[in-house]
């Protein structure tokens, strides 16, 4: 439909002055075949480039996924939907004893059994029989136990980086870290006070947050991402601030579990608004846990990804409620890289944007992952304003591409002239 709109459009434009000088003696007027041709072939030729490029930044993606399991193929294999999860595990809600007892004869080990602290989320996690696939144990455990909900411990990565705590930040120059007042000064917000969590890696020293818990082996441990990430929050007046830290050192980290945990310490603090700018598949343990903080008052504002327009749907930016949140450049362009979410919400500045590494330097950023906390900040904001934080934002965004909310942009542009520190 689009292209169509835009071949008529051309021929609009460029026959209608002609059409008018149809009785002038002497001048050729050109048919519309001759028109409406070279237009749909320049549209053609523009969609196949489009097309292109998104294919090879979904395959970049699917590259990088495979590379990330081969290297890690210890600790990571991949699900019953191809997806890459922790090895030799398998989550499972909605399971009662004898359920349990049932898997146990059928060889699986019972790892854990709990509920998700403030979340009232039930689970186990189970270890595969022995010699045994992730994606074959998945499978058979589905059909042993049909009345529970089963499913891989799915990972998730930063910004569409496949290295946990590996940054998507490009050198910025050095730079101080933040002075000591204007840390205090962010920590505390720009007079709101509505607590802002971060579900990431951990940040540096100079970054201001109020906490960090570790939901990871070797976690809390310094990451760029991580540290990226809140210094925006910190630069855009949000505050006060709580990490939770689900990598670590673990290269199977950034899994459902521990970002289903980290959101329930997110919410029994009594964090009104999660950042999560990490990506993977869908999963029922995570899908229930943001469902859990929702109900609680919580909201989740999550990136769509760098996998590009091609890529499979980002979650949890895709669950239902979630904030969605795509980037811009600083001509207000959508980023080519940005992923896609369901149902998108607001775009924000994601090129061009400065924040701190895990040493306290000053760095460039580019990517989905950074313009989701600059979002995530307004939301706050709104929130602490009181009254619907939703139409506070909606009177904000300043409304780019197709009028009104489209795939692209959203609802539209938040924190326009936000650039970090």
């Amino acid at each position: 439909m689009r292209r169509i709109f835009l071949i008529f459009a051309a021929i609009a434009v460029v026959s209608g002055p002609l059409a008018a000088q149809v009785a002038l003696p002497g001048v050729q007027v050109p048919r519309v075949g001759e028109i409406v041709g070279p237009v749909t072939s320049e549209l053609d030729r523009q969609i196949d480039r489009g097309s292109r490029l998104a294919a090879r930044l979904a395959q970049d993606r699917l590259r990088e996924i495979d590379r990330f399991v081969r290297r890690n193929d210890r600790l990571v294999e991949r699900d019953a939907r191809g997806d890459p999860a922790r090895r030799g595990e398998l989550l499972v809600l909605d399971a009662d004893k004898a359920m349990l007892d049932l898997a146990r004869a059928s060889g699986y080990g019972v790892l854990e059994t709990g509920t998700i602290e403030g979340l009232g989320i039930a689970f186990a996690r189970l270890r595969t029989p022995e010699g045994s696939e992730l994606a074959e144990a998945e499978r058979a455990l589905a059909a042993l136990l049909p009345g529970a909900t089963v499913s891989a411990d799915s990972l998730h990565f930063q910004s569409g980086e496949l290295a946990a705590g590996g940054p998507a930040i490009a050198p910025g120059g050095a730079g101080a870290a933040l002075p000591l007042a204007a840390r205090a000064a962010a920590a505390a917000g720009a007079g709101e006070g509505v607590p802002v969590g971060v579900i990431d890696g951990a940040p540096g020293k100079a970054v201001p947050v109020a906490q960090v818990r570790g939901f990871a082996e070797g976690a809390p441990i310094a990451s760029h991402h991580g540290s990226a990430v809140a210094s925006l929050l910190a630069s855009a007046g949000a505050g006060p601030i709580r990490v939770a830290d689900v990598y670590g050192t673990d290269k199977a980290g950034g899994n459902a579990l521990a970002i289903a945990r980290a959101l329930g310490w997110l919410s029994a603090r009594g964090t009104r608004v999660a950042v999560i700018s990490l990506v993977g598949p869908r999963n029922p343990v995570l899908r229930r846990a943001v469902a859990a903080a929702q109900s609680k008052g919580m909201v989740v504002v999550a990136a769509v990804g760098n996998g590009g327009p091609a890529a499979p749907l980002a979650y949890p930016a895709s669950y239902d409620g979630v904030v969605s949140v795509t980037a811009v450049d600083r001509r207000r362009r959508a980023l080519i890289e940005a992923g896609r979410a369901l149902d998108l919400d607001y775009a924000a500045p994601g090129a061009d944007v400065f924040g701190l590494d895990a040493r306290g330097k000053r760095v460039r950023l580019r990517g989905t992952s950074f313009a989701t906390p600059l979002a995530a900040a307004r939301v706050a904001r709104a929130l602490g304003q009181g009254g619907r934080w939703r139409a506070v934002l909606d009177r904000e965004a300043i409304d780019l591409g197709r009028k009104g909310r489209d795939e692209v942009f959203g609802r539209g542009l938040l924190c326009a002239d936000c650039r970090g520190h």
